[in-house]
């Protein structure tokens, strides 16, 4: 029995549903608050439960939930459109097999997701959907969670990426400095920058470097695991048909108005050009731009209102488990930023570390608060002034710094089934089915990123 099959059963055996793994993620954190961080009285433990509560149900973090949530949704309504499914069954013609159906999904996730992270999201789970649906029609065979890790690749190169949150947020001018409370006065805070250009972060050639190296070597691995692993039965039910009205009368004749459609489309891509034309054209795309042109290209490309609505009542049902297991995260994230955890896992490993040491050590401790805290802009705000002080106390290029902050908080997505709610959801994949395969690709991203972060 090969590697891939022993890896495969041991992850079926041991790693539960998402949202039970969540629920252990949440007592787990609880338990270690209290141990490392509080007191042996009853008020430690009833504060740390009310930074649970109170993370769970943080106002910003649930305006986050709800463009996560449209994300998955617009994305499935649009894939059922005329146009969309012309495109991905063009891209899924030149796939005869299980080799190529995981090459052709694994680099073009890879390629969306480094221009940004929530278009790779939802692009990867269509493309493997689609690759699966092409194969049921076609009668060839797949190993279809195999397909499924292939999709889901994009987030482990998205945080160096185009929308990485870290570079992007340093770009800013004064984000740097904002970081740290006004009441610190310490010498170095005067060597800061104002901010670290993405020409030497994003754009830097050795990080360009790093990604084109994934980009051969995630789809070389996969290729390599398809020829040693069989095809998959799997499930996946058609696509509902909706049959047109035989009558159609009075008001209803506005819910199939082709007319009336277009209007409304052009109305909106108006509005989107006058709202996002600038940050297009600087190539910065946010949740709620994301959002606003999938809406435009949802209504534009369905025949009618009604052909919208039947496929928003197909791809809603897909929202349910992000619906609970965000706020579960959140608990989580307001426990370790309340309570200290965070900063004391990057402080551990920053007291460790040497000038040559520190960007592994960041790399790796990034990597762990990933596991807990799944969302790399949070994660930043509460992580970020950790790394700077350490790089600027060891004279360490900020740079390099931030990087490895990106680099590590990317990769354990591939071990955290966290972000793969949206492709579990239109793939019909269950989590233990695809982790096997995406903790294979996750250390041959660590040993590149290690690699280079040595060598930079």
């Amino acid at each position: 029995m090969n590697t891939s099959r022993y890896i495969e059963i041991i992850f079926k055996r041991l790693i539960p549903a998402p949202f039970t793994l969540a629920v252990l993620l949440s007592l787990f954190t609880i338990l270690i608050a209290f141990l490392f961080t509080g007191n042996t009285d009853g008020d430690s433990f009833l504060n740390i439960l009310t930074y649970w509560q109170e993370g769970m149900w943080e106002p910003a973090l649930l305006v986050f939930a709800v463009q996560m949530m449209l994300i998955l949704v617009l994305g499935h309504v649009l894939v059922l459109s005329r146009p969309v499914a012309w495109v991905t069954e063009k891209l899924t013609s030149l796939v005869y097999g299980n080799t190529s159906a995981v090459i052709l999904v694994a680099v073009s996730t890879m390629l969306v997701a480094f221009f940004n992270w929530g278009l790779g999201l939802i692009f990867g789970a269509i493309m493997a959907r689609k690759v699966a649906e092409a194969a049921r029609d076609r009668g060839f065979k797949i190993n279809y969670p195999l397909v499924g890790a292939a999709g889901y690749a994009g987030l482990m190169v998205w945080h160096g990426g185009v929308s990485g949150s870290a570079p992007l947020k340093a770009a800013e001018k004064g984000h740097i400095r904002g970081l740290f409370p006004a009441e610190v006065n310490a010498g170095w805070l005067n060597d800061l920058p104002d901010s670290i250009p993405t020409d030497t972060t994003i754009f830097a050639g050795w990080n360009l470097i790093l990604f084109g190296m994934l980009l051969v070597l995630v789809p070389l691995v996969l290729w390599i695991i398809s020829k040693k692993t069989g095809s998959s039965e799997f499930d996946l039910p058609e696509v509902k048909k909706i049959q047109p009205d035989i009558l159609i009368e009075g008001a209803e004749k506005l819910d199939h108005s082709r007319i009336l459609k277009l209007l409304f489309g052009f109305l909106l891509l108006a509005a989107f050009f006058a709202s996002y034309y600038s940050s297009l054209v600087s190539g910065k795309l946010t949740p709620n731009m994301l959002n606003f042109l999938m809406l435009v290209l949802c209504i534009l490309f369905h025949k009618s209102f009604v052909s919208f609505l039947n496929a928003l009542d197909e791809a809603i049902g897909g929202a349910a488990a992000i619906l609970i297991q965000f706020p579960l995260y959140f608990g989580i994230m307001g426990i370790m930023k309340e309570t200290g955890i965070v900063g004391d896992i990057a402080g551990f490993f920053s007291s460790i570390a040497t000038e040559t040491s520190l960007p592994v050590y960041t790399f790796f401790s990034a990597g762990l608060v990933n596991i807990f805290v799944p969302s790399g802009g949070g994660q930043w705000a509460i992580q970020g002034p950790i790394v700077l002080e350490s790089a600027m106390k060891l004279g360490v290029p900020l740079n390099k710094a931030v990087m490895a902050f990106a680099y590590g908080d990317q990769i354990t997505n591939m071990l955290q089934p966290f972000w793969a709610l949206p492709l579990l959801a239109i793939t019909r994949l269950k989590a233990r089915e695809i982790l096997p395969y995406t903790l294979i690709i996750m250390l041959v991203g660590m040993l590149v990123y290690i690699g280079g972060l040595f060598l930079i």
